[in-house]
C-alpha cells in the first residue's frame, strides 16, 4: 500500500546539510499496524510527513495505492491526501478558538455534505466527548485535545492515520486509552503508522521499524 524507493529528505541548514532521511527503502502492506521507533532527531516526523504528501523528499518516490505522491500537482495531491490520509499530531494542532465540533468539522473542508455535523456529533461521541462540543482547546485536558484530533483524523474514514508521538504529552491512562482508540481503527481494517520513541505502542503492532540517523535498520517484516 505504501512504498518508498531511495528516499533522501536533506534539510539545509547554517551548520550544513542534515540528512533527516537517508536513502530509505520502505513497504508496507495494506491494514497493516507499524511502530516507527527511535530517539528524537532520528527522522520519524520526516518519514510520516513524507507519506502523508505533506512534504516533498529530496530525491526518490514516495507512492501511496500506486500513486506517485510527488508527481501529482499540488491540488491533485492535497485532494488525495483528504481522501485517503489522516495525520495525528503530538501537539494536537487544534485551531484554538474553534469548538470541538468546529475543529473536527475541518476535516471535511469545503465539501458540501448534509451529514457532516451528524456525523462530527457521532465521532465526538464515540471518544466520549460529547458532554465537550462546543468547548474550545483551552477548555480541555490533553487527553480529551488529543481525542479530538483523532475524530477529526477519523473524519473522513481515511484508509491510513499516520500519528505522530500521539502520546507523547499524555499520561499513562491516557496513553492508554490512546492507544486503544488507533488500535481500533486497525482492527477494522484500517492501516495505521505511529511513530514513537517510547515503546508501549508496540505490544499493539504487527511490526517495529527501528530510524536511527534517517536510515532504516529493519524494513522488511519479521
Amino acid at each position: 500500500m505504501i512504498c518508498l524507493e531511495n528516499t533522501v529528505k536533506t534539510y539545509r541548514t547554517r551548520k550544513g546539510d542534515v540528512k533527516a532521511l537517508n536513502n530509505v527503502n520502505l513497504r508496507i502492506e495494506k491494514g497493516e499496524f507499524i511502530v516507527i521507533s527511535g530517539p528524537s532527531g532520528s527522522g520519524k516526523t520526516t518519514l510520516l510527513m513524507t507519506i502523508a504528501a505533506m512534504l516533498r523528499p529530496t530525491s526518490g518516490i514516495v507512492s501511496v495505492e500506486q500513486n506517485n505522491l510527488y508527481a501529482m500537482s499540488i491540488r491533485a495531491r492535497a485532494k488525495f491526501r483528504a481522501e485517503n490520509i489522516g495525520f495525528v499530531f503530538q501537539m494536537f494542532h487544534l485551531v484554538p478558538y474553534l469548538n470541538i465540533v468546529e475543529n473536527v468539522l475541518l476535516a471535511g473542508g469545503t465539501a458540501t455534505d448534509n451529514n457532516k455535523n451528524a456525523k462530527a456529533l457521532e465521532l465526538i461521541e464515540q471518544f466520549g466527548l460529547a458532554g465537550r462540543n462546543y468547548h474550545k482547546p483551552a477548555e480541555l485536558s490533553a487527553g480529551e485535545k488529543q481525542r479530538t484530533a483523532i475524530a477529526r483524523a477519523l473524519f473522513n474514514r481515511p484508509k491510513i492515520i499516520l500519528a505522530d508521538e500521539p502520546t507523547g504529552n499524555l499520561d499513562a491512562d491516557n496513553a492508554t486509552s490512546v492507544l486503544g482508540y488507533l488500535s481500533e481503527f486497525h482492527k477494522a481494517g484500517g492501516t495505521l503508522i505511529l511513530a514513537t520513541h517510547g515503546v508501549e505502542a508496540e505490544r499493539f503492532a504487527d511490526r517495529t521499524i527501528n530510524l536511527h540517523n534517517g536510515k532504516v535498520a529493519n524494513p522488511d517484516k519479521s
